[in-house]
């Protein structure tokens, strides 16, 4: 059994104004767009495939208070593209944000709902990723964490050390999946969370149990009765089981 990171969720007080921005971000079109959810995609893309993290975005009526602890950093290929891609997010509706990041070579900005992201100088690691470079979780032991999501997941351990951790999919495509070892306490729900999603042949509630083995808990959200798991990691962030496709 095995399950892969195949999207990540944002809450959005507006889904659809939020899905045309990072559809314009990442030059990428809106598959969905309705009252549950606003779904995003590359142009022509088949899901699920480890070359993409998709983005599903849903509509809750609490606004955002806190920093994201799950976050974006966008591949860049030169200066010059940092720079061009800086400015069509600023005109996209994005704003400068500061997190303390001081005189860094990679610049943050806020979407229309606050929501942090990266727009990273050219780093050769990033090369084949498309838009996104890599999905970022804040935590306070990366080792730990890396543990269980190499476990949980199909995906390769690239690096583990006490201040990060580096997996990506398998499959040497995609974004990356990094924790990063921050200072600050996980306070509420978060507003950004993964989406895992086991293979079609696997069972949904046995995937569901080994992951519960490795140290995940079942959380109640408020989801009622729904065909996906809800479950936390062992730092407590939220991630949904979808079902096998």
């Amino acid at each position: 059994m095995a399950t892969r990171l195949v999207q990540i969720s944002m809450k959005a007080h507006d889904s659809s104004a939020l899905g045309r921005f990072w559809a314009g971000a990442l030059d990428w079109e809106v598959t969905a767009d309705n009252a549950q959810e606003t779904n995003l995609e590359p142009e022509g893309f088949s899901y699920p495939d480890p070359s993409a993290v998709c983005i599903d975005i849903l509509p809750v009526p609490d606004p955002k208070t806190a920093k994201n602890r799950v976050h974006l950093d966008l591949a860049t290929t030169s200066a010059a593209h940092q720079a061009d891609l800086i400015d069509r997010l600023l005109s996209l509706g994005a704003t400068p944000a500061d997190i303390g990041q001081g005189n860094a070579p990679w610049t943050v900005l806020a979407d229309p709902e606050g929501n942090e992201f990266c727009v990273l100088e050219p780093r050769p690691v990033y090369s084949d990723t498309g838009p996104i470079a890599a999905v970022v979780v804040d935590c306070a032991d990366p080792r730990a964490m890396a543990r269980f999501w190499s476990e949980a997941m199909d995906w390769t351990l690239h690096e583990s050390t006490d201040n990060s951790a580096v997996l990506r999919s398998a499959k040497g495509v995609g974004p990356y999946l990094e924790f990063i070892r921050t200072p600050d306490a996980k306070a509420g729900l978060n507003r950004v969370h993964l989406d895992l999603r086991p293979y079609p042949a696997d069972d949904h509630a046995a995937e569901a149990d080994r992951l519960r083995s490795l140290g995940a808990t079942d959380l109640d959200i408020g989801q009622g009765e729904v065909p996906w798991t809800v479950l936390a990691d062992p730092e407590n962030n939220e991630f949904c089981l979808l079902t096998p496709l």
